[in-house]
């Protein structure tokens, strides 16, 4: 419910480096929507807008990048959705912020999900970033970006001019990150004290940042949330040179430039007409981040660029992500200990059973014996890995798990992907499923304010440590110390290594079989 609003030629009128920029006042908040950071033609490296002349109107939202196909709306009570107009023309950011005066605010900065080839800076509901700004008396900023092959489809054999066009959804992150260093004092923000934070695809793009020396000082801090995602999203190796040939053939074109000006539903037809074959003989297919001079490529592969050092990470995931998406062949709700048993030795079978059973008893007391099935290791694997790797080279790494049930369907459900997002942004009166039946209907706040005030301290002065949450330290040589998020929330050390490293062995082929059944939200 709006209680105040203001839209005239005198509130939220705010000079950038390329002209004035109108937003509105809305609740003790001035908000401004698509202001474009930079332009680009395709495939080509962004550059800066021209100047303006007069006011720019930012009080609607830019365009966002085009998909290479549509999504089909579905799990809206899982992951509630915004459509919103396509073009490629997607280049803008929005802002939320108290005021535009010298506070000098914390920036932060996010990243959407849905890999690097889908998704939009206001997709989910839950992305709106006024509670953040207003709880937390920060400046919040979202960007939209290019994405699938308009971002990342590597024509570097054709040409100088095509030298990082396998990472342009990169390099425009990178511009509205020198934007943000250039205007964001004037909208009340410290462009000294600038945390990058993502979901999914959106925290692989963290760790991309963190990869990319072009990012080098633009910001302050990161912070992962599932999206350590190991081959899902893995780097897209190799010369584009023959998939692009392959889709010149298909569309009739005899030169590289024409795939810059051909109708894109028209390259989007050819590309999916022909990356499925690519991919079958393990050629490059592009949407992901091109290994160059430019991107040094996964820290897992390739290790963390030392001149990251400084830049503290807080990198986690949820209990379920994938896997709590999948239809339940049973009621957890109702179920015996026994018929839990039978249940899990049908997926698992008696070796895998006995394997795994007093694994997940230890690390999950307090979970029943069915939610093995939920337990994610596709993201948790390559995340311990990750973890390790970065708390060796620095001291101020943490990690946390999102714990959380929430209450849908029988039973109710373990957390699943994306369903920790409105806690950060303390959002969680936007979506429906936070507010079921529970046991404890204060809970969801709780966990709320623990979520939202350890983002908060971190983006503050990079260390979450804060009142609502136990003493939580960084991983070490001492081991990984996970904050896990729930009605109980506290740290454990290295408490599910063993778990995942089984379940990774016992439970691919089920996790395979089980996510051919259902759609996969970001």
């Amino acid at each position: 419910m709006i209680h105040s609003f203001r839209s005239d030629r005198e509130t939220a009128l705010v000079r950038t480096a390329k002209g004035l920029v109108r937003g509105y006042a809305q609740d003790g908040l001035l908000i401004f929507k698509g202001i474009p950071y930079a332009r680009a033609q395709r495939f080509h490296a962004p550059e800066e807008t021209e100047s303006w002349e007069g006011v720019f109107q930012a009080s609607s939202y830019g365009f966002v990048c085009p998909l290479l196909s549509n999504d089909r709306p579905a799990g809206e009570l899982r992951v509630p959705h915004r459509y919103w107009p396509m073009d490629e023309d997607c280049l803008n950011l929005n802002i939320w912020t108290p005021g535009t005066d010298e506070a000098k605010r914390p920036v932060l900065v996010w990243l959407h999900g849905g890999g690097y080839y889908a998704g939009s800076s206001i997709e989910q509901l839950a992305y709106d970033g006024a509670n953040m700004s207003r709880f937390g008396d920060a400046v919040v900023v979202s960007i939209n970006h290019r994405l699938n092959i308009l971002g990342y489809f590597d024509l570097s054999d054709f040409g100088e001019g095509y030298i990082n066009s396998g990472n342009a959804g990169g390099d425009d992150i990178i511009a509205a990150l020198r934007w943000v260093r250039e205007n964001i004092a004037a909208f009340g923000g410290d462009p000294d004290r600038v945390t990058v934070f993502g979901q999914s695809g959106g925290g692989a793009k963290v760790t991309t940042l963190l990869q990319s020396p072009a990012a080098d000082r633009l910001f302050a801090r990161g912070i992962v949330m599932s999206g350590v995602i190991g081959p899902m999203l893995a780097d897209a190796v190799g010369s584009g040179r023959e998939l692009a040939e392959a889709m010149m053939a298909e569309l009739g074109l005899h030169e590289v430039r024409e795939l810059e000006t051909v109708d894109y539903h028209l390259l989007a037809k050819a590309y999916l007409k022909l990356q499925p074959a690519f991919e079958r003989e393990g050629k490059y297919v592009g949407c992901c981040p091109h290994p160059n001079a430019f991107y040094r490529g996964d820290p897992l592969r390739h290790g963390f660029r030392e001149e990251t050092k400084d830049v503290p990470l807080l990198v986690g995931s949820v209990f379920g992500e994938f896997a709590s998406f999948t239809p339940a062949p049973y009621d957890r709700g109702r179920m015996s200990e026994e018929e839990q048993l039978a249940a899990l030795r049908g997926f698992v079978g008696e070796e895998g059973l006995n394997v795994l059973l007093p694994l997940f008893r230890t690390a999950y007391p307090e979970r029943p014996l069915i939610d093995l099935l939920r337990l994610d290791f596709v993201f948790r694997a390559p995340e311990i890995a990750y973890l390790a790797a970065r708390s060796r080279l620095n001291g101020r790494t943490w990690s946390y798990l999102f714990n959380m049930d929430q209450p849908i369907d029988d039973g109710g459900s373990t957390p699943w992907h994306c369903s920790d997002i409105p806690y950060v942004f303390r959002n969680i009166g936007l979506v429906e499923h936070a507010h079921g039946p529970l046991a404890d209907p204060t809970l969801p706040e709780r966990i709320q304010d623990q979520v939202f005030e350890s983002v908060l301290a971190f983006a503050r002065c990079g260390d979450p440590a804060n009142p609502a949450i136990p003493a939580w330290p960084p991983c070490g040589p001492d081991g990984e110390h996970t904050l896990l998020i729930d009605a109980n929330t506290r740290v454990r050390t290295d408490f599910d290594h063993a778990l995942i490293a089984a379940q990774t062995q016992y439970m691919g082929p089920v996790f395979e079989r089980m996510m051919r059944e259902q759609d996969v939200q970001h």
